[in-house]
């Protein structure tokens, strides 16, 4: 049986900041396809770009020079309106800090993005439960933010992310907020949902142990993305390109 098309393909992507000899290059060249049902760890030291290439990805910035394939659709002449389209309709993003709203509780703020949708009040109040129960939440629906610790909003994050049933989940550090172990639970929840509702999904962590549950890895070193196979407790070992382009030199993917 042939490999399902990728729901989200990187290829060859370019991004700079900066102009004239203050340039200053993030991506250079990097590629990656994922397809449905895969969880992708994306490792790398702080400041390689990890964040830009989800961004990228998320269709949050444009990239210089190369190609963002989100379901088979090129998404490089799309006017704002259909990007937003997409990210509301097709992605979920997780980020480090919650980013709840305050003045509504934990059901409200799940809630929200399907309203937004056009999904009606019973409709999104149905969904939001679902996911909130999911993630261990269900005698919590109605506390606010302050009312909930710091791994409870991260839940609350992560159902939001998922309430309009995303293709893909794009994450960036979602428990780097977090002690260890309410990290490893918070990040176990978040695997086995997102596994549940069979998404795709791009997590960006610095965590060696949390890596090692997901599917396989991907370096991001020296503005390209590499192969690597997480380790528990040790280094990821990059072996190769993580899209369909020529074998590259092992990086030290060492993270410190």
């Amino acid at each position: 049986m042939s490999n399902p098309q990728p729901i989200l393909e990187l290829r060859e992507i370019v991004r700079s900041f900066g102009e004239g000899q203050s340039v200053l290059r993030i991506l250079r060249g990097a590629s990656l396809a994922i397809r449905p049902g895969e969880v992708v760890a994306l490792i790398g030291p702080s400041g390689a770009g990890k964040s830009t290439l989800l961004h990228t990805a998320g269709l949050l910035e444009s990239p210089d020079a190369g190609m963002v394939i989100l379901g088979g659709r090129d998404c490089a002449d799309l006017n704002d309106k259909e990007r937003t389209e997409i990210r509301r309709n097709e992605l979920g993003f997780v980020y480090q800090a919650h980013n709840l709203l305050p003045e509504f509780d934990a059901l409200e703020n799940v809630a929200l993005p399907e309203r937004i949708a056009g999904a009606s009040k019973a409709e999104a109040n149905a969904e939001a439960v679902r996911l909130l129960t999911m993630m261990g939440l269900g005698e919590r629906l109605d506390h606010r933010p302050t009312e909930l610790s710091g791994g409870e909003q991260q839940r609350v994050a992560i159902a939001r992310a998922l309430a309009n049933k995303p293709r893909l989940l794009l994450a960036d550090e979602p428990t780097g907020n977090l002690d260890p172990k309410t990290a490893k639970l918070v990040f176990d929840e978040l695997i086995a949902l997102v596994r549940r509702e069979n998404l795709a999904a791009l997590i960006a962590t610095h965590n060696l142990d949390l890596a090692a549950k997901m599917d396989r890895a991907v370096v991001l070193h020296e503005g390209r993305l590499v192969e690597g196979r997480p380790t528990a407790a040790g280094a990821a070992d990059a072996s190769g390109e993580a899209g369909d382009q020529a074998t590259q030199p092992k990086p030290d993917a060492t993270l410190h």
